[in-house]
């Protein structure tokens, strides 16, 4: 169990690197693997999620080179071309992978099993095995809750129109995968548009796909065609140092190659709203090939008030609730996070995580079912905070430590970091 200590940061200046985008590397690893061709992806996360999909799909006969840490070729097998895996699929502690690899497996001709840790056991997949279903897969989860391993005995699928009842982009792209395999058209319908990194780069590959209002629909595919594409940094990843730089005095910070899709930008529109100061400069970035724009975060210090967070806007940040929570810590007011009970079944209950570690740093926060009660303080207390095994909750709370006054702080159990953020301690050392 590894341990960090943190003290308030020296200076918060200069430039900042993010990762490449988890999600996106997620997919175009998957997409490339059933193409036609190679397919080359610089600035590829090779994050311990990632590297389960990675390992997946090598486990089915998909050859995939590492001609950099963060550089794959992908050498596709085509449409149909998958092998059989001799062994279980190991999805470690990724509900992505498990998600979107049994969108894929479904319409295949052979059975597959994916397992998962300890925290990933208890994740929600009754979501994806019910509308998989309904297509005509063969798919059962290790208990009645819907909870893994998954048991998938690939077949022959339907499209169907499907309304979710969460908006969740992982439920909608594990959909829009089995679509490619399926006869007749696969519509998903959300309540809320979730992250659209999936019908965004299918055409990219050849797929043919459709949009209206929270609808997509995805047409039954042949072939894909290879493509050779660099990824955008993780907004998500950036979300820490925007809030670090933003909560510093006389901070000034350029963070670099930034994904800015809209489906992603709400915690940048919640941090505005607040009155933080971030501009975004494109001008360094051309065509995007996978219709993915990006570009430079230029972050300024500033003084936060407080805010509501709830409703539509919540799909659009939920992976950053946990450095919001820390951002509202800090503003004048009363802040309030509403309708995000999904934070409740994420690595951890995130809800009730970020209740016991802000408490813990002298914040007066009340834990609500579907969210929080922040009231702002003009300081946080250092303090030793536990991760609870999830990695948002674990690199919030070193942002926090490297606010915080007095002495310095610890964040226990760090070592999930690495799930999604292998360079997060790196950048973080610039400013201690």
């Amino acid at each position: 169990m590894e341990l960090i200590e943190i003290a308030k940061a020296r200076s918060v200046s200069g430039t900042a690197v993010p990762s490449g985008d988890k999600s996106l590397s997620h997919r175009v690893l998957i997409l490339s693997a059933i193409a036609d061709g190679v397919s080359t992806i610089t600035n590829f996360l090779p994050s311990e999620d990632c590297l389960c999909t990675e390992r997946a799909l090598r486990q089915m006969g998909v050859r995939i080179e590492r001609p950099g840490r963060t550089t794959r070729r992908v050498h596709g097998v085509g449409f149909r071309g998958l092998h059989p895996p001799q062994t279980d699929l190991w999805m470690g502690n990724s509900g992505t992978s498990m998600r979107l690899l049994a969108g894929l497996l479904a319409g295949q001709n052979f059975k597959s099993l994916l397992k998962g840790d300890e925290s990933l056991q208890k994740r929600p997949m009754k979501r994806i095995v019910l509308p998989l279903t309904m297509m005509g897969a063969e798919v059962s989860s290790g208990n009645k809750q819907g909870n893994p391993p998954l048991y998938i005995s690939g077949r022959s699928l339907r499209g169907v129109h499907y309304t979710s009842p969460v908006a969740s982009a992982q439920v909608k792209s594990c959909l829009l995968l089995a679509g490619l395999y399926a006869e007749g058209k696969t519509t998903v319908t959300e309540p809320a548009k979730s992250r659209d990194h999936t019908e965004r780069i299918l055409p990219a590959y050849g797929a043919e796909v459709e949009i209206e209002g929270n609808s997509v629909t995805v047409h039954p595919a042949q072939s894909l065609h290879p493509v050779n594409a660099e990824l955008p940094g993780d907004i998500s990843s950036a979300a820490y140092f925007i809030v670090l730089a933003t909560l510093f005095p006389g901070a000034q910070l350029r963070i670099k190659n930034v994904g800015v899709n809209p489906t992603r930008t709400g915690a940048l529109d919640v941090l505005s709203r607040m009155g933080a100061n971030v501009e975004i400069d494109s001008s360094p970035y051309g065509e995007q090939p996978l219709g993915e724009p990006r570009g430079d975060l230029i972050v300024r210090s500033a003084s936060l008030s407080a805010t509501t967070i709830g409703g539509d806007e919540i799909p659009r940040c939920i992976d950053e609730i946990p450095i919001l929570a820390i951002a509202a810590s800090l503003a004048r007011g009363t802040s309030v996070i509403k309708n995000a009970q999904e934070l409740r079944v994420k690595e951890c209950d995130r809800i009730k995580a970020l209740a016991t570690n802000l408490r813990k740093m002298a914040v007066a926060v009340q834990e609500k079912e579907d969210g929080l009660i922040i009231q702002g303080r003009h300081a946080l207390t250092a303090a030793n905070v536990h991760s609870f095994g999830d990695h948002r909750i674990a690199m919030a709370f070193v942002i926090a430590g490297l606010l915080a006054e007095r002495a310095a702080s610890t964040v226990a159990n760090t070592a999930c970091i690495k799930t999604s953020f292998p360079d997060f301690e790196e950048i973080v050392s610039q400013f201690r």
